[in-house]
């Protein structure tokens, strides 16, 4: 049996968001491996969703013991599969994906008041064109709020 011709894409996407929390996880680690003026090798682990450790990071930074350990987590990174990461640290991106899922909610909820309140406006215009009694005009504005 053939597959469907939306089945494909339907797959890709569902990968597509593994593998770019991995390239991310993995590029965070390598830039925490870089010298740089502020300590870089912590942000790897919160995006990780391994809090404590990247707290341990943070306070050994002067050490340069967390970049050495960046760089060799960063190869690590490298020669896992998408799945084998996944089962490690499932909570890969947890951060970045709450911040999306509510900024979503967000979008959603500013956009059901703007069209509430064009729906309060149309009702304001028929009500001043006398094409509304004050009464229904009333019924229809409690039925929208």
């Amino acid at each position: 049996m053939e597959p469907k011709i939306g089945e494909g894409e339907v797959e890709e996407r569902k990968t597509e968001p593994k593998m770019r929390e991995r390239k991310v996880a993995i590029a965070l680690a390598f830039a925490g491996a870089l010298p740089t003026p502020l300590p870089l090798s912590w942000l790897h682990k919160f995006y990780l969703g391994q809090y404590l450790w990247g707290i341990v990071y943070l306070v050994l930074a002067p050490t340069l013991l967390p970049q050495v350990a960046c760089c060799l987590e960063g190869v690590w990174y490298l020669s896992q599969s998408d799945e084998r990461f996944l089962e490690y640290f499932p909570k890969a991106g947890a951060l970045v994906a709450a911040n999306a899922k509510e900024s979503k909610q967000g979008h959603d909820q500013a956009q059901a008041a703007q069209q509430m309140a064009i729906a309060l406006r149309e009702l304001e215009q028929l009500r001043q064109e006398g094409l509304m009694t004050e009464y229904e005009f009333e019924q229809k504005r409690r039925k929208l709020l």
